[in-house]
């Protein structure tokens, strides 16, 4: 029964699945013969059916999206491959085996040989789709030295209840299975010395048929709620030792065999792929009335193959008795049913399946997307990309979604924009340089030669290629009765949140107030909107002022050039001054406005940066504890090279967040505890750090930290 549920060539149902399917095992060995397992993905559909016997896949951890160049558990993947794929909220899985065709830039392709589905015992006993348990105490580190003793691998065992196993038999077949248990489903015997119990599963047995050929193997573990993976590989071995056996019994009943595996290789590392598919996050997960039934899928390939056997019964009359209404339900009660008895034999308790594709929803679903906060990701149309400097673009974006409006925001304030580039969402903060109102959106961007997403603007983007917007952010803005005097004062482009102020102060054609701005650029083509400030000021001479300082020929604005300014405007006492561009500006402005004695609420700032460097701050995994005024939210693992931020969307934690790079500030949380280390430059200013805010887009953790998310 189990081998005749096997096809040879991706159908229908299978190319859905892959099409749903945001993460993946991946078993392969490189080049020099070493075995290795880890998780692949991302997004819905990473995997793509080129024919119905090869697919394409990304390369396995290629590099840290950081940039520090490859991540342990990459290589070039070389013969045979085993793959299993895994639905958010779902039981069974899709298990495709095959061998390494190729590869071209960053993705490989497989040439499929064999493809089922697989039972739900593995997610079943690991509870993967459960709420996240609290913290565990720490483990107890291995007696012995050996690859088990390194940096945070015996706590990551200890919590692990699932992991992915890959073997290799003689003749070149690779298969890549699912193990879950209870709690650990793996347990340390000494520092190079693991036990994994094989208890009763589908019967196929491959593992073990495998190693009987070739003791090597490798496996990759998860912790639900934590996005890092621990690699390990080996040799295994069979055993049925009673003595040892007993110790992994549950209500008495111990695995019928158990494997030994003599660790050559373990290390913590994060994962991309969990990451950006926000797999721990319930609510980021499609709707399981959407989801594909594998259940289903798998009577199909059964029908299917029993009607190509000697005597056996035409498919379509095994179709038709699969149409009849009520019989899918009737099934899954019956395989649910068979589930838990048969895992209540092997000593297991309260087993509840979950899988998606039946109901309307699920217990654990979110009302919301906890990662996408108060305003709701838009996704947005380029319908104009315009020129302004030779350095600078102007992006308008209209809005594509069903629920279409204008953009509402306060003069000044930014938006996140979200592009996929590399096959990675990268995000950046840009303030409006539209008047609010506008079925338009306009953001000016300014190419920085290192920049991942002003590089992808300038050289990249295309009318009609399409974006996710967030926002309003930020609390630089106009208020809604502006001062009769408004002063503004920029460097480069920091003039455009300015330019949204005085489009919309000059469409106000009621107001009384005058606005004088201080423009500071490189030289004449390097001045934003030059044209447009040219004529606003000449239609509008009572109400705006324009100078420009060009840094090529007058040198860099310095206090006496502020000062001098300033004079020449007379401002009136009650008038509010913005400032906008990069440190050494706002170090000379400050000064000079408190020279004059301007109170400190009628200055407002904010600071461009290009994006901080957060760095790696720990090569051990630190426990985060996250409080709203003192009230416990949850507890998640930063891994190596984790930010707070990513940890805690990663475990579906609601951590308010928008730029991502330290520039905005959404993100600021207390530090109540532990230490931080955060990229610089950022936003913070000297009295926010020294009362103990941190931004948890750019801080990693030097020890276990608890930070509170409660508004300052």
């Amino acid at each position: 029964m189990i081998m005749i549920k096997q096809i040879s060539a991706l159908d229908e149902g299978c190319r859905t699945v892959l099409a749903r399917c945001p993460v993946a095992a991946f078993g392969y060995r490189d080049r020099d013969g070493t075995s290795r397992t880890t998780f692949i993905g991302g997004t819905p559909g990473f995997a793509r059916a080129l024919s119905p016997t090869r697919i394409s896949l990304p390369l396995p951890d290629a590099g840290d999206p950081r940039g520090r160049g490859p991540l342990p558990g990459a290589g070039d993947p070389h013969g045979p491959v085993s793959l299993f794929f895994l639905l958010p909220g779902v039981g069974e899985i899709l298990r495709v085996n095959g061998t390494a065709a190729g590869r071209k830039g960053g993705q490989v392709s497989v040439d499929v040989t064999e493809a089922y589905v697989h039972c739900a015992q593995a997610v079943l006993r690991s509870g993967l789709w459960q709420p996240p348990h609290g913290s565990l105490a720490p483990a107890p580190p291995p007696a012995e030295d050996g690859p088990l003793s390194g940096p945070g691998v015996a706590d990551f065992l200890a919590a692990a209840p699932f992991l992915a196993l890959s073997t290799w038999d003689s003749s070149g077949g690779s298969d890549t299975s699912p193990r879950g248990d209870r709690e650990a489903v793996a347990r340390i015997l000494d520092g190079r010395t693991l036990v994994i119990p094989d208890r009763k599963g589908n019967k196929r047995a491959d593992t073990l048929h495998n190693l009987l050929q070739d003791d090597r193997l490798s496996f990759a573990a998860l912790v639900p709620g934590r996005s890092g993976v621990l690699h390990v590989h080996g040799r295994g071995a069979i055993t049925d030792d009673p003595a040892l056996l007993e110790t992994m019994a549950l209500r008495g009943m111990p695995p019928h065999l158990a494997l030994l595996i003599d660790v050559e290789h373990a290390e913590v590392t994060g994962n991309d792929a969990l990451v950006r598919s926000r797999l721990w996050s319930p609510g980021a997960h499609p709707d399981p009335a959407t989801m594909p039934d594998l259940m289903a899928l798998g009577a199909e390939h059964l029908a299917s193959n029993v009607s190509a056997s000697p005597g056996g019964p035409p498919a379509f009359l095994l179709r038709a008795v699969g149409a009849v209404p009520g019989v899918s339900r009737l099934l899954r009660r019956v395989m649910d049913r068979a589930y838990r008895s048969g895992l209540r034999k092997e000593g297991y308790e309260d087993i509840r399946p979950r899988r998606g594709g039946q109901g309307k929803g699920s217990p654990h679903r979110a009302a919301t997307d906890p990662a996408e906060g108060e305003h709701p990701l838009r996704e947005v149309r380029v319908a104009e990309i315009r020129r302004e400097t030779p350095s600078t673009v102007t992006l308008a974006l209209e809005d594509v979604g069903r629920n279409r409006g204008p953009f509402d925001f306060l003069p000044g304030q930014f938006f996140t924009l979200v592009a996929d580039i590399d096959g990675r969402p990268v995000r950046r903060a840009y303030s409006a340089s539209s008047a609010p109102g506008s079925s338009r959106l306009e953001v000016t961007v300014k190419h920085v030669g290192s920049g991942r997403f002003s590089t992808h603007v300038h050289r990249g983007l295309r009318v009609d290629d399409r974006l996710a917007v967030r926002g309003p952010s930020g609390s630089f803005h106009a208020g809604p009765r502006p001062p009769r005097d408004t002063v503004l004062i920029a460097a480069g482009s920091g003039v455009t949140p300015m330019m949204s102020m005085i489009r919309a102060r000059i469409a106000d054609r009621t107001g009384p107030d005058r606005i004088a701005l201080l423009c500071s650029s490189r030289d004449t083509e390097e001045i934003i909107f030059a044209g447009e400030l040219s004529r606003l000021a000449r239609d509008f001479p009572d109400r705006l002022s324009v100078t420009h300082v060009l840094t090529r020929r007058d040198g860099r604005l310095d206090a006496d050039g502020v000062e001098r300014w300033l004079t020449s405007r007379s401002p009136a006492g009650d008038a509010h001054y913005y400032v906008c561009g990069p440190e050494p500006l706002m170090d000379v402005v400050r000064s000079v406005l408190a020279g004059r004695g301007v109170p400190d609420e009628q200055v407002h700032r904010e600071r461009y940066t290009s994006g901080a460097d957060t760095g790696s701050a720990t090569t051990v995994p630190q426990e985060m504890t996250v409080e709203e005024d003192g009230r416990a939210l949850g507890t998640v693992m930063v891994e190596p090279g984790q930010t707070l931020l990513e940890a805690g969307l990663a475990a579906g934690l609601a951590m308010p967040h928008s730029c991502t790079v330290g520039n905005c500030g959404d993100c600021m949380v207390r530090l109540r505890g532990g230490e931080v280390v955060q990229g610089e430059p950022n936003c913070l200013t000297p009295q926010q750090k020294s009362e103990g805010y941190v931004l948890t887009c750019v801080g990693c953790p030097l020890s276990g930290v608890t930070v509170d998310i409660a508004d300052p």
